[in-house]
């Protein structure tokens, strides 16, 4: 089925054949119900072209001699068969048979005994700039556009097994890591958990002993969720499932009450099942937390909420757990003011903390944590800012999208044969770009043959020279035929005064070698035309080097021979 622009497009082009065909007609004296019936004619070959571009090469071909309207048809014919004749054997048997009607239907146009071989030759030329070429110059370059095509879409699949085979070998790298971590870490915490667990029950503890055990306790059993959750992400690649079991039950355990660690950095108990919670939902136990530890912690909700994807929502509490972190670190004791806002196009998190009146000195730092909320906040199509604060102080305020960001598809399947996407891909292996978005398609398909095959524009060089070498063809037979054809004009053309010259009663031989012998193609049509030849003679029919009276009109010279002399001598117009 053919889409709406190449319907219209075929339309088109058949109304421009119908044109052309009729107005050549019409140039050479056809008229009325002819000229619709060649305009008709030529419309419905143009369209049918595609569909039985055989059928249509060997009739266009047979016709074209017999109706000089059919021309331009006949070279986009030519043209179009090229591509659309399946294999090669059979284009080349309908590109014969269309050369043998098209010679024969010009032999019987212009019959001449004598010049059949003329005819021959000029037909052939004219088959072969008209047909031949046009066909073969479109069947390669369909040829080379297959071939491109072919090698693009291997190259494509190489990349993608490329990107596979580099993913098995991260996962393979990332469960070893989270093996490690669960052994080392998990064991440490573990142990940790039991001896607090442990020395909570203890009866010569205080009141505010056991709290302060207590606290330690529900932090390690937080970060024991903690990691658990981190080993299942480095060795599936997704988060653990929300009913997971707690590791570790026991006092404080599930109570959900805000905590701090050692260091004075927040840890929150979460649910029930002893997990942090996670997201937006979780800002609030941060801020709790960061209370409890002794902090002033201020937090303002401003906007209507709207869901967050997954990744943006753990995003969003990792920079206001990170921005609290490096407040408790380098400005202890100073306000801290905490503002979500849900605006109309972005999720906008802001945390502001004071100038400290004594800043700590040798904090510990790793140097990491900014960078990795760069990191977050760009894989989920947002941004983060982290810098000082106009009056004083520190600022890290983050925008996150609340739509989902995915990466571009290798290839787009939405285009067709020719129109392969150049929309660059941003990958673990870096972007592949076939070419900027505003070349055209001659463009890419040039930028893919000097990239495919070992030898850089190899398939270039053979095709061009292909190409230069059917042109520099076509120029020394077009050349060869003007050549010929002028020669051959001469052998049948005369000046007004030679054939005043010519005197009736001279003998035969003496005017013929004085006359051109008129054995050419240009006087073909000239007999039989004209005045009535005298009895039993011979008549030599030669042209005018003067122009006729109209376009339509060609002067010739008559001159009559009989018994051995020149008994008659005429000078009249032929119409061709």
């Amino acid at each position: 089925m053919w889409s709406r622009r190449r319907t219209a497009g075929e339309a088109v082009l058949a109304v421009v054949m119908a044109l052309l065909a009729a107005g050549t007609e019409e140039l050479l004296g056809g008229e009325g119900w002819w000229l619709a019936a060649v305009a008709l004619a030529a419309a419905v070959l143009s369209l049918l072209r595609r569909r039985l571009p055989a059928s249509i090469l060997i009739v266009t071909g047979g016709l074209a001699p017999l109706i000089p309207g059919f021309f331009v048809l006949l070279i986009l014919v030519g043209w179009s068969s090229g591509r659309y004749i399946a294999g090669a054997g059979r284009a080349l048997i309908a590109y014969t048979v269309a050369y043998v009607l098209n010679t024969a239907a010009s032999l019987v146009e212009t019959w001449d005994l004598q010049r059949a071989l003329t005819i021959v030759f000029m037909s052939t030329l004219y088959y072969l700039g008209t047909t031949l070429a046009p066909g073969l110059a479109n069947r390669y370059w369909t040829q080379r556009r297959t071939l491109l095509h072919a090698l693009q879409e291997r190259n494509a699949q190489l990349l993608r097994e490329r990107v596979m085979v580099a993913g098995q070998a991260r996962l393979r790298e990332r469960q070893r890591i989270a093996q490690d971590m669960h052994d080392s870490l998990g064991h440490q915490l573990a142990l940790i958990s039991v001896h607090t667990g442990a020395l909570e029950v203890d009866r010569e503890l205080t009141g505010r002993q056991r709290e302060a055990v207590a606290v330690l306790r529900n932090a390690s059993v937080t970060a024991m969720h903690e990691l658990r959750e981190v080993v299942g992400i480095l060795r599936d690649g997704v988060e653990a499932p929300a009913d997971a079991p707690p590791a570790v039950t026991g006092a404080g355990a599930g109570t959900g009450m805000g905590t701090v660690g050692a260091t004075g950095l927040p840890v929150r108990a979460g649910d029930a099942s002893g997990r942090a919670a996670r997201g937006t939902a979780g800002i609030e136990g941060l801020v709790e937390a960061a209370r409890a530890a002794g902090n002033r912690v201020e937090l303002r909700r401003r906007g209507e909420y709207q869901p967050l994807p997954p990744a943006a929502d753990h995003a969003a509490y990792r920079i206001v757990q990170e921005a609290l972190t490096n407040a408790y670190k380098h400005a202890p004791g100073a306000l801290i003011g905490v503002e979500v806002r849900y605006e109309p196009d972005a999720f906008v998190v802001e945390i502001v903390n004071e100038e400290a009146a004594h800043p700590p000195r040798d904090v510990v730092s790793g140097g990491q944590g900014l960078t990795g909320l760069y990191e977050r906040a760009r894989l989920v199509g947002g941004m983060v800012h982290a810098g000082p604060a106009d009056g004083g102080g520190f600022r890290v305020a983050g925008v996150l999208p609340y739509g989902v960001v995915e990466a571009a598809p290798l290839v787009d399947a939405a285009d067709d044969f020719r129109q392969q996407s150049t929309k660059p891909v941003v990958g673990d292996l870096g972007p592949v770009t076939v070419g900027p978005a505003d070349w055209t398609f001659t463009e890419r398909e040039l930028a893919m043959a000097m990239r495919g095959g070992r030898s850089k524009g190899g398939g270039i060089a053979l095709g061009c020279g292909i190409a230069f070498a059917a042109l520099v063809l076509l120029l020394v037979a077009g050349g060869f035929g003007i050549y010929f054809l002028m020669g051959s004009m001469q052998k049948g053309m005369i000046d007004p005064g030679e054939y005043d010259a010519v005197k009736v009663g001279t003998a035969e031989q003496e005017v013929r070698d004085r006359l051109p012998s008129g054995d050419t193609i240009a006087t073909t049509g000239l007999h039989g035309k004209g005045p009535k030849e005298p009895e039993g003679s011979k008549c030599l029919v030669l042209m005018s080097s003067e122009l006729g009276s109209s376009l339509e009109s060609e002067p010739v010279f008559r001159f009559c021979f009989k018994d051995g002399k020149l008994i008659e001598k005429k000078s009249y117009e032929v119409t061709r």
